[in-house]
């Protein structure tokens, strides 16, 4: 009896020690991975075990999982890191260009051969580029204040006919000058439940854009539908077939890069925003030859 109780106890003490050695040898293994896989980053290697244990496959699915997640964590933070590159160079080359024109009008200004009315001309520049600085300054900050905007949000009945009208005569001198046709479909639509400072600079900037892009037109239209009121603005633009409408929202995008008129490009992303904010929606697209924004506002119910 006491022969039969040694041999059993033997022959566990051995299973013990093969199930630990076999422990053993896959943890080493995994071990290694794990160090190829540190050394080789960029690859998509997982952790492998050969045991069938529920305990440590639990446990390598739970190692394979941080790995991704870090993985996913690294090219996000590649991805911006790209990101702000671009916008750094985008900054600095839409404030140098007006700096220099600047630079280069006041330095012309020091000539004693000017006449009075040339000197005129060029402090007229000056004021320009200077106003275009004001606006580009402007853009920045309201981009830094984005993330942070939500608690400053006041949703109230808004009645955006009046938003849209204001605006379009805040900007009747800058249409004259570049002999734009405007037309404001005007429609008795619902009131929207809105910021009226975030809808303000909805408007104003999709007013602006089509100032910078519009060939000859603009158009807004106010269109009521169940739950929210719309705003579609249209212009065409000579760079129409260099539009990409998936990315027009894209802080980085610019479709036109050749343009020295010291303008930032920031202004339908920052539309994006606000509207996402006041729970909108926003599309744009190419028809026909025309350029089209679609902002859809929540009704004040």
């Amino acid at each position: 009896m006491n022969s039969w109780l040694i041999i059993i106890l033997v022959f566990l003490l051995i299973t013990s020690i093969g199930i630990l050695l076999l422990f053993y040898w896959d943890i080493k293994n995994m071990t290694n991975q794990l160090e190829q896989i540190i050394g080789h980053f960029g690859t998509n290697e997982l952790v492998r075990t050969n045991t069938h244990s529920k305990i440590m496959i639990r446990f390598i699915t739970k190692i394979n999982q941080l790995i991704q997640l870090f993985k996913q964590d690294q090219q996000q933070r590649q991805k911006r890191e790209q990101t702000l590159k671009q916008e750094i160079t985008n900054i600095s080359h839409d404030l140098r260009t007006p700096l220099t024109s600047i630079k280069g009008f006041a330095e012309l200004l020091s000539d004693s051969t000017l006449s009075d009315l040339e000197k005129q001309e060029y402090l007229t520049i000056i004021e320009k580029k200077i106003d275009s600085l004001t606006m580009m300054v402007d853009l920045f900050y309201e981009l830094s204040q984005l993330d942070s905007l939500d608690d400053q949000l006041h949703l109230e009945e808004q009645c955006l006919n009046q938003i849209v009208i204001e605006a379009m005569l805040m900007f009747y001198d800058e249409f004259n000058k570049k002999q734009l046709t405007i037309q404001f479909n005007e429609a008795p639509v619902s009131s929207i439940e809105a910021d009226q400072k975030a809808t303000k600079r909805i408007v104003y900037n999709i007013i602006q854009n089509a100032l910078r892009y519009a060939k000859s037109h603009l158009t807004i239209d106010l269109i009521e539908e169940d739950q929210y009121i719309q705003l579609s603005a249209r212009n065409d633009s000579e760079q129409i077939d260099q539009i990409d409408p998936d990315r027009i929202f894209d802080r980085t995008y610019r479709f036109d890069r050749s343009r020295t008129d010291g303008q930032v490009g920031l202004g339908l992303h920052i539309v994006q925003q606000l509207v996402n904010k006041q729970g909108g929606k926003i599309e744009a697209k190419i028809d026909e030859g025309t350029f089209q924004i679609d902002i859809r506002f929540k009704k004040w119910s």
